[in-house]
């Protein structure tokens, strides 16, 4: 029924003796477990799936009756990965070499002088580790602590140097939605600017180039209104610090809840920023992923029955790997 491929020994703690399985024919996982884990029976395993201790090809499954495939890889972990660990990530994509999260608004992308341990790169970490302690995780990009989103890691120095050395040509769509505030008049745009962060590190934006700025282009497009506020979409042809954030400000329509950047409101409590979509070339690879999420619920709330936001939300979420 399946080919015991190794058990993992001495790996320390928690983690000594992982199992890893070949599935041989097709099945489902419950069944696969109790016939090829000794001595455990249903409420064993439902533990360990509820702990988060099976996983099919690097991914995490909970579901008893996942649909094993021939050729799937299956790991049971000795250590648990529960829903406390991974609170402020949802893993969205995974394969050898990249693994991308949407991390949850308040959340540090990587550590500061004043936050150690409560961030995106240490709970993806924990994640990998949970896997074999021997796996490690290296930052591709940042995020700002408000703005919520799909963040990418690499899973070895040779991907994260493909990815960074070459960013620009390697990314070929990166867009965020935002809810702004007042009614933007114009249903779709281009700005085109020059921006140079101060020693305050508050970025400006001008028209004209400046020594030590850096030209900025974002493309937008109003979702939807309300009384009081826009829905945003904005398309960044360019990745400059506080970009969309500066961009909006210079038409007198600041993100909600973003003081620093002129915001008078805060309707949400929290920076209404959310990195949602991004295509890339995967730099193994050579397929073009397309990684979406859903527009935050809550930013959806300000603008109900909005037809356009239902169709972005049929298509967000689904991510694609083409060639």
């Amino acid at each position: 029924m399946l080919d015991t491929l190794s058990k993992l020994k001495n790996l320390g703690g928690k983690m000594k003796n992982n199992l890893m399985f070949k599935v041989k024919e097709e099945n489902e996982l419950m069944k696969f477990l109790l016939e090829n884990l000794q001595g455990k029976n249903r409420n064993n395993i439902k533990s360990l799936l509820k702990n988060g201790q099976i996983l099919v090809n690097n991914a995490r499954i909970s579901q008893f009756n996942h649909k094993l495939q021939i050729g799937d890889d299956v790991v049971v972990s000795k250590s648990r990965i529960t829903e406390n660990s991974l609170r402020g990530i949802n893993v969205i994509f995974e394969d050898d070499d990249i693994i991308a999260i949407e991390k949850a608004e308040g959340l540090l992308s990587m550590a500061s002088d004043k936050e150690k341990e409560k961030t995106a790169y240490n709970i993806v970490r924990t994640y990998i580790k949970a896997k074999d302690p021997k796996n490690k995780v290296f930052i591709v990009h940042r995020l700002d602590r408000g703005t919520s989103g799909i963040m990418i890691f690499a899973k070895n120095p040779e991907t994260q140097q493909k990815l960074q050395s070459k960013w620009a040509e390697t990314v070929k769509e990166r867009k965020y939605v935002a809810v702004v505030e007042g009614r933007v008049e114009k249903d779709k745009d281009t700005l085109i600017t020059y921006l140079k962060e101060n020693s305050a590190m508050v970025t400006y934006s001008n028209i004209k180039p400046v020594e030590g700025s850096k030209k900025a282009i974002t493309h937008y497009e109003v979702l939807s209104r309300s009384k009081g506020y826009s829905l945003v979409e904005a398309n960044i042809e360019t990745g400059r610090k506080n970009q969309i954030r500066v961009h909006m400000q210079s038409i007198g329509h600041s993100v909600a809840g973003d003081k620093k950047y002129g915001a008078k409101t805060s309707p949400l409590k929290r920076l209404c920023l959310h990195a949602r979509t991004i295509v890339f070339i995967h730099p193994t690879t050579g397929k073009t992923i397309t990684l979406s999420t859903k527009i935050p619920t809550r930013f959806a709330g300000m603008f109900k029955g909005n037809k356009v936001i239902r169709e972005k939300n049929n298509v967000g979420g689904k991510n694609d790997n083409r060639k």
